[in-house]
């Protein structure tokens, strides 16, 4: 195991009808004027908004509206959030919604007190200052409720890129699994995967000796695999919901990824589909990241193996692990095809003939990227294609 420092300083409320108390934690954490930003419609004809504003109210914190977030959020809304918050002089901003308002809300927050363009800190610069956020979640699936990371994509050029900072965790979040309740089976699915994804590109390391984390990601991919199903069949199921909702964030406040080499190359590769395409970053990873794994498993067949032994069910061919490997590869798309996710190029609305533009776009030139296995531009390109026509089925 290597050296770690582990900082997760969010505090998180979770429970039935917590979103109430909203107004209390933003107090509590020094807020006195707030930028609600929130995405489509959906937490206003719910009465999620009203009932966010009235706790507010009630705690006397003044407050400006900001709706709009995309899937795949956009740096346009950035931009005219950091300029609002900028003239209205907010002091805090509360997050209501999922992945993708949360990561919106980040980089406002990074944009805010900064002179320069909020763009520099995509592009490698750290923040040295950001307004506090705080969350109301409202999808199991990103992690950002937890983490100190944020994913925007820019319109012009159609790029999609990261930032990470722990001056971007949230002070703290609200979950209350019950606002979950009402989400469409396919974005429910999206979620899970993206939770999967999370604590696959920490399980698939170089670094050995690290079986704590490893039973931790084990038990996070097991809940997911009990827990998806039931919610699919049952949207309203609140249990199932709350394990999916706290698997989530367990995935990504890196408590799974401590002490060992962590990959991250599916993420990457996924990015550039969802920012082409503009499909959903569960869909895309369901995709891409079984894709991936056929690529590499042979740079360590016996740690695939396990997880096809630990998490899949698979029996163990002892002689040729290899063997194991690929058919915990090939349980983990059945399981996504289960689900209702998407397993190939044509499926997700992708173009064989776009290839070289993804990777061009993915933009590591003659370099390799990723921690389980360095990749160069002609491996994403191989990636690609495996996704286009995937073998292990």
């Amino acid at each position: 195991m290597q050296n770690f420092q582990f900082h997760s300083p969010t505090e998180f409320v979770f429970g039935k009808g917590t979103e109430n108390e909203a107004g209390f934690y933003v107090k509590k954490h020094g807020g006195s004027k707030v930028l609600l930003h929130y995405g489509g419609g959906s937490a206003v004809r719910s009465g999620l908004l009203s009932r966010v504003k009235a706790s507010l109210e009630n705690a006397g914190i003044a407050c400006i509206e900001l709706g709009g977030v995309q899937p795949n959020p956009r740096d346009t809304l950035v931009y005219k959030g950091i300029t609002l918050c900028r003239e209205e002089q907010v002091d805090f901003i509360l997050a209501v919604g999922g992945g993708s308002v949360i990561d919106s809300a980040k980089a406002i927050a990074m944009g805010v007190p900064y002179d320069g363009d909020f763009w520099d800190f995509y592009s490698g610069k750290s923040p040295e200052a950001a307004l506090p956020v705080a969350t109301v979640l409202t999808i199991a699936a990103a992690g950002s409720e937890g983490s100190g990371d944020s994913v925007i994509t820019k319109e012009d050029g159609g790029l999609k890129r990261g930032a990470g900072s722990d001056l971007i965790r949230p002070k703290f979040s609200i979950m209350n699994p019950e606002l979950t309740c009402t989400l469409p089976p396919y974005q429910t699915a999206c979620g899970a995967t993206d939770i999967m994804a999370h604590v696959f590109e920490r399980y698939f390391t170089n670094t050995t000796e690290v079986e704590i984390t490893d039973r931790l990601c084990e038990a996070v991919l097991l809940t997911m695999i009990k827990e998806t199903p039931r919610v699919i069949a049952d949207p309203a199921n609140y249990e199932a919901r709350a394990n999916i909702m706290w698997a989530g964030t367990v995935a990504h406040t890196n408590i799974v990824g401590v002490g060992r080499e962590q990959d991250w190359n599916s993420h990457g590769i996924e990015h550039e589909l969802s920012a082409l395409y503009d499909c959903a970053h569960g869909a895309g990873l369901a995709v891409i990241m079984p894709a991936w794994m056929e690529f590499v498993y042979k740079h360590n067949p016996l740690r695939f193996a396990q997880a096809a032994v630990r998490v899949w069910g698979c029996q163990m061919d002892f002689e040729q692990p290899e063997n194991t490997a690929r058919e915990g590869i090939a349980r983990f798309r059945r399981f996504l095809r289960s689900i209702g996710m998407p397993l190939t190029f044509d499926e997700l609305g992708a173009k064989v003939e776009d290839i070289p533009a993804l990777v061009e776009k993915f933009g590591i030139g003659d370099g390799r990227t990723g921690g389980f296995v360095k990749l160069s531009a002609e491996d994403i390109a191989a990636i690609y294609r495996i996704a286009a026509a995937p073998t292990l089925l």
